[in-house]
């Protein structure tokens, strides 16, 4: 962050300053009291379990510049602390007007992402493709919410040109809030499908949610849809600004897949019939082409040539826990144990049975979450692709709903080999009784279900 005074701050936030001079500077926001320090501004938020403001004693021990507060507890000793304080009604709507006002001095251009599957992936992609033309900040991870976002932006360092935007929602209001506060030039939204249905009722709630950040675009911004997505008619129809598409053999931007192996997909880019370019993506999945082609139509759209597009996803890297592959004693494990609804689900079956490999193809899944009076059917239906999809063995960790998987794959396919489990050391304990040298590993499931955790016992037992 550039530096800003407590004034600003205060005037920023629409707040007073009690405590502090007004032209006192801070360099850096934080919203954890366990790690702040010298020249920090911190934003002392109250959630369902904790409120900072019981903390702000601690806060004021470790030498903060100022703390934007709610309320002042009797216990913080204004003769002890001489940093600032400023004083709001509400400290997050506080740390929001603050994001909102201070992504208009930098004026940055703003790409916002959202979508139901591959936002972060996304974004990790665009981030990389923008910064071979602009001095470039992006989400960190997915901090995509209310919270999330005006981090983001308040992260931004003096002469950001570019900034990358991650989007999340899970009930109905929040996109355009978000949107508010970041003030989008460009949207990209990267497919509608069902993750958060248990809030939104239904995929086309969940659309017209999406598709707030669409109507955010001014007449001068562009819109970026997946090609391949049913819903894109619906999402171009309340577009204001100019709409590009891309997707995997569709789109304005064209992808034609020419292989995948265990070093990722090869894959040829057409840029609207005018320049192709051959693509060797480093990371697995067919399903990160679709991605690829979004984040290549916007970098395109500001001015990235085709050449340098090609040579940054050659690249690139992707947040962790997203399609990592990591081999352990010849086994090979694809880590994509972040998150999980039915879409990534069948995305991620389709990637492990597409892998190269002379060995056999284990899928190890957890539960989906969010999902509702849809959850016994999602986890049925899924349980029923797993069973086409080729695979040698189903693991399933968890508790009914992971156990209803391989219940369903049982009757689909009667002679595939099936294990519940009640925990992630029994999973692992068995899995490596039973793997060898050249199998393959898919660990998937919600993020509450912390399938990445059976692949960490693995390696230590």
């Amino acid at each position: 962050m550039m530096e800003l005074s407590l004034q600003q701050v205060a005037d920023f936030c629409g707040g007073g300053l009690l405590q502090g001079e007004g032209s006192s500077l801070c360099r850096k926001v934080s919203t954890d009291s366990r790690k702040t320090g010298p020249g920090d501004l911190f934003v002392a938020l109250a959630g369902e379990r904790f409120d900072a403001h019981d903390f702000l004693s601690q806060v004021a021990a470790s030498g903060v510049a100022a703390m934007l507060v709610s309320r002042v507890p009797d216990d913080l000793g204004e003769g002890d602390w001489k940093g600032g304080l400023i004083k709001v009604a509400d400290t997050l709507v506080g740390l929001q007007s603050l994001a909102k006002a201070y992504r208009r001095l930098l004026d940055p251009l703003v790409i916002g992402v959202t979508g139901s599957n591959g936002k972060t992936s996304t974004k990790d992609l665009l981030s990389t493709l923008l910064g071979c033309k602009y001095r470039t900040a992006a989400t960190l991870g997915n901090l995509n919410n209310h919270i999330g976002v005006p981090l983001t932006l308040l992260a931004m360092e003096p002469g950001t040109e570019a900034v990358v935007v991650e989007m999340g929602m899970n009930h109905f209001g929040e996109i355009e809030v978000l949107a508010n506060i970041a003030a989008p030039d460009v949207a990209v939204i990267t497919n509608i499908g069902i993750a958060h249905i248990e809030y939104m009722g239904s995929r086309e709630g969940i659309a017209k949610e999406k598709g707030m950040l669409v109507e955010a675009i001014s007449p001068g911004g562009m819109v970026i849809l997946n090609a391949n997505d049913d819903m894109t008619p619906s999402l171009r129809a309340r577009s204001k600004a100019q709409v590009l598409t891309a997707g995997v053999g569709t789109g304005d931007v064209k992808a034609t897949l020419l292989g995948t192996d265990a070093k990722g997909a090869r894959f040829l880019l057409d840029f609207a019939g005018q320049e192709t370019v051959e693509v060797a993506l480093p990371v697995v999945g067919a399903h990160m082409v679709g991605n690829a082609a979004l984040a290549a139509a916007c970098a395109w759209h500001q001015g990235v040539s085709p050449t340098q597009i090609a040579e940054a996803l050659g690249s690139v890297k992707l947040s962790k826990g997203r399609l990592q592959v990591k081999v352990v004693e010849g086994i090979t494990f694809l880590d994509d144990s972040y998150n999980a609804n039915p879409d990534s689900m069948r995305a991620g079956l389709k990637t492990l049975a597409e892998f190269s490999s002379s060995g056999r193809r284990v899928a190890v899944l957890g539960r989906m979450g969010e999902l509702g009076v849809h959850a016994e059917s999602a986890h049925i239906e899924i349980g029923e692709f797993a069973a086409g999809s080729g695979i040698d063995l189903l693991c399933t960790v968890g508790g009914d709903e992971a156990e209803s998987m391989g219940l369903a794959a049982g009757k689909v396919r009667g002679d595939l080999a099936r294990e519940h489990f009640a925990s992630h050391g029994e999973c692992a304990a068995y899995l490596r009784g039973w793997l060898k040298s050249d199998d393959v590993v898919l660990l998937k499931g919600s993020r509450a279900a912390g399938m990445e955790q059976v692949l960490s016992i693995f390696e230590t037992s």
